[in-house]
């Protein structure tokens, strides 16, 4: 019979011939002196340089991965790994592979996700460029902070161990560098317990630059996080200029303002009117948003998801539509009204668009909410199917 194998440690490598060898021998150092049953994984995406013959040389199993990309390499090399544990870590020898018993540890403690802090734990000189560490890597771990409640802090560190289970759980979809962020994303999302542990960042062992490109990797962690929390992308952004819409039309309708001779008028009112509709347009993204992100899996189900469809109804749509648009025919034959008063000639354009932009205002919101609701409707069917007993 097999002995189980206890922890299976996984390297991406992309032509990390200077400095693989030494990843892998530190790795199996630790798991010989701490006696842990485990085995190293090389997770090669399309290596040159002769990095899979030297994984094979020293005893480590090679995985081929043809799909480019840091997430499709950690995939297929957590896919194939036999551990109960994982730890994952860069073969740049920037990590110390010789010291993962804290991971270890807490993850035997039943934490599903035990994350490397570097700034806790130290980083040598050069061994991160100075806008990594000043501002990219602080900037996107509080946005992540911020977004999801997540209390750790450092969102990007390389080197972080999860148990098998855990990952399947997580359902990870993205095949870049944001896999590192989407991890942590979905292990919160699913409710898993995470913790971190101080980790040495060493400088990179190897001669050349590294594969992170910094401007367009940050944006890729930077969109990834903005789109997984589509109520900060749309839901607030759109409440806040609702809410800013409406109360200075309230105002604006009824007198214009005059602040250091400045005057806001009509020629105000058309913008703050529009504020509201835009605002009304970005809580339809987030509402489309988060069905699709939920229905293809990319996020969980929650009670705000299932409340969506108890509040955003048909029924409730077309009442508050039918409203809007009545009171938009309302004010636009009020204001024929007047001109007909002036026997359809010139007006007062102060007085006039005063009613008119309201008119044209709640006629085009009142239609939006009806189409909204006819179309988020159908998708609600689905739903609906899926929760009958």
């Amino acid at each position: 019979m097999s002995k189980t194998i206890e922890l299976s440690i996984v390297m991406p490598c992309l032509n990390e011939a200077e400095t693989l060898a030494t990843c892998i021998k530190k790795a199996q150092k630790f798991l010989l002196e701490n006696q842990v049953s485990g085995e190293v994984i090389i997770a090669d995406n399309g290596s040159t340089d002769g990095s899979q013959n030297i994984a094979k040389t020293l005893g480590a199993k090679v995985i081929h991965v043809e799909k480019k990309g840091y997430g499709n390499a950690l995939r297929s090399g957590i896919n194939y790994a036999l551990g109960t544990y994982i730890i994952m870590g860069d073969a740049d020898d920037s990590y110390d592979f010789e010291s993962l018993k804290p991971f270890l540890i807490n993850l035997r403690k039943g934490h599903d996700l035990v994350m490397g802090n570097r700034f806790k734990g130290g980083i040598k000189k050069d061994a991160m460029p100075f806008l990594h560490k000043y501002l990219g890597n602080p900037v996107l771990s509080f946005l992540g902070r911020l977004f999801f409640n997540i209390k750790i802090g450092d969102f990007h560190c390389g080197l972080r161990g999860f148990s098998k289970e855990a990952y399947y759980k997580m359902n990870l979809k993205t095949t870049g560098m944001e896999f590192a962020s989407e991890m942590i994303v979905k292990s919160k999302l699913n409710n898993l317990s995470i913790t971190e542990v101080p980790t040495i960042l060493h400088k990179d062992g190897r001669s050349r630059p590294p594969h992170l490109n910094t401007w367009r990797d940050g944006w890729r962690h930077l969109r990834f996080l903005l789109l997984y929390s589509p109520m900060w992308l749309f839901l607030i952004p759109g409440i806040l200029l609702m809410i800013t819409g409406i109360l200075a039309s309230g105002v604006l309708i009824s007198q214009s303002i005059i602040i250091e001779k400045i005057v806001f008028d009509i020629h105000t009112l058309l913008y703050t009117s529009s504020m509201v509709l835009v605002g009304f347009q970005f809580f339809v993204f987030y509402a489309l948003t988060k069905v699709y992100a939920v229905e293809n899996q990319l996020l969980p189900k929650s009670n705000r998801y299932e409340k969506l469809f108890k509040y955003l109804n048909l029924e409730s749509g077309l009442i508050i539509g039918a409203i809007l648009l009545a009171t938009g025919i309302g004010l636009s034959f009020y204001g024929v009204s007047i001109w007909k008063n002036f026997e359809y000639g010139n007006l007062n354009p102060s007085k006039t668009l005063r009613v008119i932009i309201p008119a044209v205002f709640t006629g085009l919101l009142g239609m939006q909410i009806i189409f909204f609701s006819l179309f988020f409707s159908i998708l609600g069917l689905k739903n609906s199917k899926q929760t009958q007993p």
